[in-house]
């Protein structure tokens, strides 16, 4: 199983060697001196470098108290998470795994050997604990491929020690600042080997440019297509490890991605974009195997807890956890397989060709308050007329099946104005706020329809099992009044809803 460490460090450089003196930040008492640690670390990436391009390094390193294979995800400015796995000959199938995203199918290369003598000091407070790491790193840096070009530098490294003050290192650049020391140009020491170690003629490297700021209606659509495939991206990792709420998130990120080719029509060519709609919507199936299993197993375990014990008959509890539990380890092996399979690796590729060249149709090049406002408009009448029919309906099927059609509606029309808020300003966040609400109100009536369905099932098996189906018979009828709580509440949110001005 692979070890993972949050890692807070800051980088720095200066004209001097050595380190200057940092007894005197605050909360310091004492500077100890850890001696030197010689590390060799050989780094793998594509040829093309995708892995550098996304920010992640992935390494082979022998020397010091962490010697094995790190995977360094980033998390947020100066913030990585690192992924360890022992020494081995070959890169660890986890790890491997954990960048598949970004690589797809390219090979693995041994790209870069960083050596480094490493000379440690520990700050350390009045009660002997580590407050920070702090390492002056001389570095050499070959090139193992397109010519085997070398760099040599030192840097300076701060980390602060595992669950610290974020705010100390504040402290600690504050007093390296007034002694010369400034931040490292570089984000890692991998980004700045690259950079230094670069054929002597290359081809012309451009640095990522960041897209212009959207002016037309296909540039506002396509920054919120972007930002999706990027979540997609991103979450891969997380969602293989089992991170809380990865499969969640990564699961929205493909509906707001269908969502937005379904509503902007007439600004991405659907010929195009429908057949990766359908690819999304299979792996969100995929990503809801265990999520849905999971909402009504929180629902279920709620319900359950609210009930006087007088009313609990049987072991209810016991079957309950048993078909939580069913086919959990199953449906994990094989999300991970559909993350690992060529048809997820080709709807990445697809994506990132769809970002890359999209569609575009002549629409896209109009205005967005115009085009994009249109569409949204569009939405919010196809919600208002299910709410209706809804809401008009006897209770029963017909009802449930109309308000299910409504929040799937009121899901898409705000993703809608999500993508049309940084052009339409307010009118867009309100309404994307509002269809938040209702999906969330009609959510809970879903909720209500698939427990009460679960509760059927679970009866019929407690009953063939001859244990009393009592205590499912009373929660069943908690949910129905729970589903009617939620319906007598919808026409007074619509009206208000509906009071405002769309888009």
């Amino acid at each position: 199983m692979a070890d993972t460490k949050r890692e807070i460090e800051r980088k720095y450089e200066s004209d001097e060697s050595g380190l200057p003196d940092l007894t005197g930040v605050a909360g310091v008492r004492a500077v100890i001196d850890k001696g030197v640690a010689n590390l060799d670390a050989v780094y793998y990436d594509t040829a093309d470098e995708r892995l550098a391009k996304a920010s992640m390094t992935l390494r082979r390193r022998t020397g010091g108290s962490d010697a094995g294979w790190h995977l360094k995800v980033p998390v947020a400015p100066g913030v990585r998470d690192e992924i360890r796995e022992p020494l081995s000959d070959t890169v660890p199938r986890t790890l491997a795994g954990l960048v598949r995203s970004r690589v797809r199918e390219a090979e693995l290369l041994p790209l870069v050997r960083l050596r480094s003598d490493r000379d440690v000091r520990h700050l350390v407070d009045a009660d002997g604990a580590l407050l920070a790491e702090v390492s002056v790193d001389a570095v050499h840096a070959e090139r193992l491929a397109d010519g085997g070009g070398t760099a040599q530098w030192t840097e300076i490294e701060v980390e602060l020690a595992d669950d610290g003050d974020p705010v100390f290192l504040d402290k600690v650049e504050k007093r390296l600042r007034k002694a010369g020391v400034r931040p490292s140009s570089s984000a890692s020491k991998l980004a700045r080997a690259l950079a230094e170690t670069a054929p002597k003629k290359p081809k012309k490297r451009r640095a990522p440019v960041p897209p212009p700021d959207p002016e037309t209606a296909g540039d506002h659509v396509l920054a919120y297509v972007r930002a999706q495939r990027d979540a997609i991206l991103e979450l891969d990792p997380a969602v293989r490890q089992d991170a809380y709420d990865s499969v969640h998130r990564m699961r929205v990120a493909t509906r707001r991605l269908r969502s937005t080719f379904r509503s902007y029509g007439k600004v991405l060519d659907r010929t195009v974009t429908d057949p990766a709609g359908e690819e999304l919507k299979w792996l969100a199936s995929e990503l809801g195997v265990d999520r849905d299993r999971e909402v009504m197993t929180e629902r279920l375990t709620t319900v359950l807890a609210e009930l006087p014990r007088t009313l609990v008959s049987g072991p209810i509890r016991t079957r309950m956890r048993t078909w939580a539990g069913a086919r959990r380890g199953g449906s994990r092996r094989r999300l991970i397989g559909v993350l690992d399979s060529k048809r997820y690796l080709a709807l990445l590729d697809t994506l990132d060709t769809l970002v890359a060249e999209p569609p575009l149709l002549p629409d896209a090049a109009g205005k967005p308050e115009k085009v994009i406002g249109k569409a949204v408009r569009k939405n919010f009448g196809k919600v208002s007329a299910l709410v209706e029919e809804a809401i008009g309906a006897p209770p029963g099927a017909d009802r449930d099946l109309a308000l299910h059609e409504a929040r799937k509606k009121a899901k898409r029309t705000r993703y809608a104005a999500e993508a049309a808020s940084p052009a339409l300003g307010a009118p867009a966040r309100d309404l994307a706020k509002s269809m938040k609400s209702l999906t969330s109100l009609l959510g809970e009536h879903q909720d209500s329809v698939m427990v009460r369905q679960t509760l059927r099932e679970l009866s019929a098996v407690a009953h063939a099992a001859g244990e009393s189906s009592f205590t499912y018979g009373v929660l069943y009828g908690r949910e129905e009044q729970r589903a009617a709580a939620v319906e007598a509440e919808l026409p007074g949110m619509w009206e208000e809803i509906g009071s405002g001005v769309p888009v």
